[in-house]
């Protein structure tokens, strides 16, 4: 199975989701920067909620890469909203790229908001997560 990991973040909470992904499944977790240059059968896309919608590099990057994704796999985290899943939905509906039921989220701190979020809780969490996709 063909994996990849890529996320935006304004923050770096994002960041230590992706990373624990990385480490979880054994690949390299990049920035939405940086496109895909082979199918993947699931794509790990981190990002989280800017003024209630994911931020145009997440979209752009699922627009420019749709030919190599097999399955979106939303994860992320977030001060306020508890999932990604609706607005990344919106924009792969658009190209037809599918986007998993399957999906993480966690708090992330924002100012004095959920100090210390993610946590070492968190990180156990979405490598689990990650790795269970895989192995389904």
């Amino acid at each position: 199975m063909n994996v990849a990991v890529r996320y935006y973040t304004r923050s770096g909470n994002t960041k230590k989701l992706a990373d624990a992904i990385s480490n979880a499944v054994s690949t390299e977790a990049l920035d939405v920067s940086v496109p895909l240059t082979e199918k993947v059968d699931i794509l790990f896309l981190g990002c989280s909620y800017y003024a209630f919608d994911v931020d145009e590099a997440v979209k752009q990057f699922i627009l420019s890469n749709k030919e190599f994704i097999g399955k979106i796999v939303c994860f992320g985290t977030s001060a306020m909203m508890k999932s990604m899943k609706k607005p990344v939905l919106k924009v792969a509906d658009t190209v037809g790229v599918a986007v998993a039921n399957e999906e993480f989220h966690c708090r992330g701190q924002f100012g004095k908001v959920h100090k210390g979020r993610p946590n070492e809780t968190d990180i156990a969490k979405i490598s689990d997560f990650a790795r269970k996709i895989i192995e389904e």
